[in-house]
């Protein structure tokens, strides 16, 4: 009887077991195609600002590489958050699409106003909604 119980006890610790392996936290992320090597867009980088009174000029560089990122861009999105001097420090914030520009064309003019932090960064676009990394964040302070 005792190995019955035994028996049992086992068979419901393993039934646990399988159940939890296969269970997952229902978060899904959205399909990413198979990526072949040196099919996707280099990340631009190198991202600066040059400051006027009420411009920001960005400018940025690009680069193929034929092993690991030759798709040429088609051109580039620009994305910027903008906070005031009062904001929490370390606050999470999401950036906002401001802009485009079509190759070869490395630069965007943005206005912008005094008493605010920006951050800026960029990514390159391809055909087919192909998309490459962002760059670095850069952060200009307008006082």
């Amino acid at each position: 009887m005792t190995h019955k119980r035994i028996g049992i006890k086992i068979l419901m610790v393993l039934c646990s077991a399988v159940l939890l392996a296969f269970t997952g936290c229902g978060k899904k992320e959205s399909p990413l195609p198979p990526e072949i090597n040196g099919n996707r867009i280099a990340a631009p980088f190198n991202l600066k600002y040059r400051s006027y009174d009420t411009e920001i000029v960005l400018s940025w560089d690009h680069k193929i590489n034929q092993e690991t990122a030759a798709v040429t861009p088609e051109g580039f999105d620009i994305f910027m958050n903008k906070k005031t001097f009062d904001d929490c420090e370390g606050c999470p914030f999401e950036f906002e699409k401001i802009g485009h520009v079509v190759m070869p064309s490395m630069a965007f003019v943005n206005p912008i106003e005094k008493g605010f932090k920006y951050y800026f960064r960029v990514q390159a676009t391809g055909d087919g909604q192909m998309k490459s990394e962002f760059s670095k964040t850069v952060q200009f302070e307008s006082p």
